[in-house]
């Protein structure tokens, strides 16, 4: 078989695992969203304020908990789980530097102290009236510690 057959054989096999990965990344993100009380959120385990340490992800409501996935993931197991009466949000700000490239175009960050060892999430204005409506639901007896 010549090289050039070799090649092409290659770039057909590239291109066709780049089509399956994106393919992979879109059903996740349907799936995931498919219960509805998702939203873009990003988080930051550094509680500086920096681009570094960012991560792009979907965060879901479930009855007690807050999951979050990982937007360029395959997997469909969240990597942090917020659980509502641990969560305490403290102020909010706007992105500064090069923070505005590494979150999404008009989020908000704010600083956080939970379980999981996030220090800060970014969200949109809408999204964080939600979390903040939904942190305090919470049934009696807990108890939600949220300053803005």
């Amino acid at each position: 078989m010549p090289l050039w057959w070799w090649l092409v054989d290659s770039l057909a096999l590239i291109v066709g695992s780049a089509v399956l990965l994106v393919l992979g990344l879109l059903l996740r993100r349907r799936l995931l969203a498919r219960a509805g009380g998702t939203f873009e959120m990003s988080v930051n385990r550094s509680p500086e304020s920096q681009a570094k340490g960012w991560m792009l992800g979907l965060a879901v409501y479930r009855d007690t908990e807050l999951e979050w996935f990982r937007t360029f993931s395959l997997s469909v197991r969240p990597r942090y789980r917020f659980t509502r009466g641990d969560v305490q949000i403290e102020g909010r700000r706007e992105p500064i530097g090069h923070e505005v490239h590494a979150i999404h175009t008009g989020h908000l960050i704010v600083g956080t102290t939970n379980a999981s060892g996030v220090r800060q999430l970014a969200m949109s204005a809408n999204a964080l009236t939600g979390l903040l409506s939904w942190l305090e639901s919470s049934p009696p007896g807990q108890r939600v510690n949220n300053v803005l």
